[in-house]
């Protein structure tokens, strides 16, 4: 982070900072503002690829995790003429939203007390056709259980001739996303991961469900299909969690999977931006563009052979 304690250069502008020194995450030492907004000065260049032209929804703590953050869609009035944005229809209206679209932006709003930003599945040009698909695997029995399940996602996947990537979610659970090329719209890809969330959950049914309703999982890590559907979000890659820690949403390869030395505490904002400096692990599947035709064939095969 370039400037002086109070003013941060980010690309072509300088961001100021009003009380850097405010504590956003208690601990020993504790994690200040000025902290967060350095390193999300330090990985931009590694999120605007994945931010890029997405509305936004502001996970916001100005106060700090200690006290009650709120999610935020509609851009505050505050917010200086240079932060990009898009205005899209909801029921009964519209919202205009942030578009994190450079390092600036993701510095200013870090300063106000943006501390997760989420994203919306699809990108302003299409916003009805997302490019990517999410399984959130979220475990009752811990993280150990998201490993297995998200194995037996890929496996599924690889069976259906699309290639996908992983993420830890910065808790215990992990997201195996399935890059598209955007010919689908919500409807269809919120169905065809439906059917393959059912097949999993026939095949494996005293481990994964897809019921929604907690009292009947019976401890079963539910594979949620929900997020793909219009305006819903998913948190982006390499943001900071508000929890304590400040665990990092981050990307892994599927080589990774299997490493007993990951768990949901392994990769925080002080721990990941070494990761940074090495190869890419989405690299070899996130930059693929895949559509949904030949696997839903042979998805319904498969449903019916088994």
């Amino acid at each position: 982070m370039s400037g002086s304690p109070n003013n941060v250069r980010a690309g072509r502008r300088t961001i100021k900072l009003t009380h850097p020194d405010k504590v956003y995450f208690p601990g020993t030492p504790p994690i200040t503002k000025r902290e967060l907004v350095g390193y999300y000065a330090a990985v931009a260049s590694a999120m605007i690829p994945f931010t890029k032209n997405r509305p936004a929804m502001l996970q916001r703590f100005p106060d700090g995790i200690s006290e009650k953050g709120f999610y935020q869609k509609e851009i505050s009035n505050w917010f200086p003429d240079w932060i990009p944005r898009a205005t899209v229809p909801k029921a009964g209206g519209e919202v205009t939203h942030v578009l994190i679209n450079d390092a600036a932006t993701l510095v200013y709003l870090s300063g106000q007390g943006c501390i997760t930003p989420h994203l919306w599945l699809s990108r302003i040009d299409k916003p009805q056709h997302p490019d990517r698909l999410i399984f959130d695997l979220d475990p009752p029995g811990g993280f150990d259980q998201a490993r297995r399940a998200a194995r037996l996602v890929h496996e599924l996947l690889e069976q259906l001739g699309l290639a996908s990537v992983l993420m830890t979610t910065g808790g215990r659970g992990m997201h195996v996303i399935v890059p598209l090329d955007r010919s689908a719209d919500f409807d269809t890809v919120r169905g065809f991961a439906r059917e393959a969330a059912g097949l999993l959950a026939a095949r494996h049914p005293e481990t994964l469900t897809v019921e929604s309703r907690i009292s009947k999982r019976r401890g079963r890590l539910f594979l949620d299909t929900t997020r793909n559907a219009y305006a819903q979000t998913s948190v982006a890659p390499y943001a900071v969690r508000a929890r304590p820690g400040a665990p990092v949403e981050t990307p892994l390869a599927w080589t990774e999977l299997d490493d007993r030395g990951r768990d949901p505490q392994t990769y925080t904002l002080r721990t990941v931006l070494p990761r940074l400096k090495r190869r890419d692990p989405w690299r070899d599947g996130m930059h693929r563009r895949q559509n949904l035709r030949a696997a839903a064939r042979r998805l319904a095969d498969l449903a019916a052979g088994d």
